[in-house]
């Protein structure tokens, strides 16, 4: 301890394990320590999300003024907790929120985390020394009317709504760029292929009105399981009980924190429900791995259709976004596609964690909401981050080569699916094989025989391309 400018730059804190040392400047304490190194094993600590720190610091923050209300903390303590987590709010004292976000303690080393941090900050508003905790203390005053089972839980769910605003915002920016494609190569004929074989005529345009359609769709679906997040444990404390909570306490913090969220959150129907389950958190992990593998299918498809640009289909061109190779001058790979795909690997993944914690939860709660919240987060992250840059730097700029698209359709036996109405299965089938003995063209073949022109044929494939519906 340095005490040579007369101020000790850190302070002691004990617990039954024995005494730990803390820089004066931090306002983390024993709790947070003994998680930080019993506990740390990945790269992220709690005050890495902001989204996480201010949902927590709300939740906190909504308490004490239900604790105040309902007369069981001073006014006084409470606006010293609220200054505090305004701060937290405002981006104030993260480096002291240093417990690992994937700490195995149920989320009770984070809670602590934020209860001293927050008991710390208040003592020093009203004027005493962090780590004493003589007029504010973490758990007696910060924490009260809560536990872990249902703080953590409620700042979860409120971490991860507002997560996902930017995600759903960024889906929907993408589809209306697959919609402005959609209308820029409608009148392009293009060939349309199952199995990666020839199938049938149809528009480039029809190709991208799917991929709009799918897009809104996964945009929707996330609208909606966004909701089922505001259904919130909060008031449950330990398991469903409320035991610890004053009477009326419940209505009052929610009320509380509609108005400092500006978002109404709801009690659950059944309380202990609400604090055994997280299915909640499996439904929306499973629609972002739903969103994540759907445009991967996307990506796929972008990356063979503009795949060459000699050797391959090149029907589409993707913007060049950066050299291909360290040895082939000249190659420019998919990137943006290819980063697409790999990051649903990576969702993929966090999904079947997210579902193995659902599944191990015990008896009254589940103690494994922080790899939980840990794999969400990163989860929304690619996707929001993965989407806006595949929108702006590849799907935007994408063209297509009109005379390709329409070459290899002419030259393929799609068209005699086309023919099929005016000159009959039977009679194409003759023809089809033709082409194939011969090596040339079904449009050369007809012209030829003088069974169609071109002209004929070519409008015959043009009836075929739009819908019948």
């Amino acid at each position: 301890m340095d005490t040579s400018s007369g101020v000790a730059s850190s302070r002691t804190e004990k617990d039954y394990v024995g005494e730990v040392t803390i820089p004066r400047d931090k306002l983390y304490g024993v709790n947070s320590v003994r998680g930080r190194d019993n506990l740390s094993v990945s790269t992220q600590t709690v005050g890495h999300h902001a989204e996480f720190v201010k949902a927590f610091a709300h939740v906190k923050w909504a308490a004490a003024l239900a604790n105040r209300d309902r007369g069981v903390i001073g006014a006084p303590v409470c606006d010293a907790i609220a200054q505090a987590c305004k701060d937290l709010v405002d981006g104030r004292f993260r480096d002291s929120l240093i417990v690992d976000l994937m700490e195995g303690s149920g989320g009770t080393s984070t809670n602590m985390n934020f209860n001293e941090v927050i008991a710390n900050r208040a003592q020093e508003i009203l004027g005493s020394p962090a780590g004493s905790y003589d007029v504010v203390h973490p758990n007696d005053h910060v924490n009260r009317s809560q536990s872990t089972n249902d703080a953590y839980p409620s700042a979860q769910k409120i971490a991860i709504y507002e997560m996902l605003a930017p995600l759903i915002e960024a889906l929907g920016e993408l589809a209306s760029t697959f919609d402005a494609k959609a209308k820029a190569f409608f009148d392009i004929l293009h060939l349309g292929r199952t199995c990666l074989q020839d199938a049938q005529p149809m528009r480039l345009g029809h190709v991208f009105e799917g991929y709009a359609a799918l897009t809104h769709r996964l945009k929707a679906e996330l609208v909606a399981v966004r909701n089922k997040l505001l259904t919130l444990p909060l008031g449950g404390t330990a398991i469903g009980t409320g035991f610890g909570a004053p009477e009326g306490y419940r209505a009052a913090v929610y009320a509380h924190l509609a108005e400092l969220t500006g978002v109404h959150y709801v009690a659950p129907d059944n309380p202990f429900d609400a604090m055994q389950n997280m299915d909640t958190f499996s439904r929306v992990s499973a629609e972002l791995r739903t969103c994540a593998t759907a445009l991967a299918k996307i990506a796929a498809d972008l990356t063979v259709l503009s795949s060459g640009p000699v050797g391959g289909l090149g029907e589409l061109r993707l913007p060049e976004a950066q050299a291909g190779s360290s040895i082939m001058p000249g190659k420019v790979n998919p990137v943006l596609p290819m980063a697409m795909i790999q990051l649903s690997f990576a969702v993929v993944g966090n999904d079947v964690t997210v579902a193995q914690a659902v599944q191990y939860g015990e008896l009254e709660i589940n103690h494994f909401e922080p790899v939980v919240a840990s794999r969400v987060f990163d989860s929304i992250h690619l996707l929001t981050q993965g989407i806006q840059r595949f929108n702006t730097k590849c799907v935007a700029g994408i063209t297509a080569d009109r005379e390709r698209n329409e070459s290899h359709l002419l030259a393929s036996m799609a068209v005699a699916t086309a023919l099929v109405p005016r000159l009959g299965y039977a009679k194409v089938s003759q023809l089809a094989r033709q082409s194939v003995a011969e090596q040339r063209s079904l449009v050369e073949i007809l012209g030829e025989s003088g069974i169609l022109s071109r002209e004929d044929t070519l409008a015959a494939i043009q009836k075929s391309s739009v819908p019948a519906f």
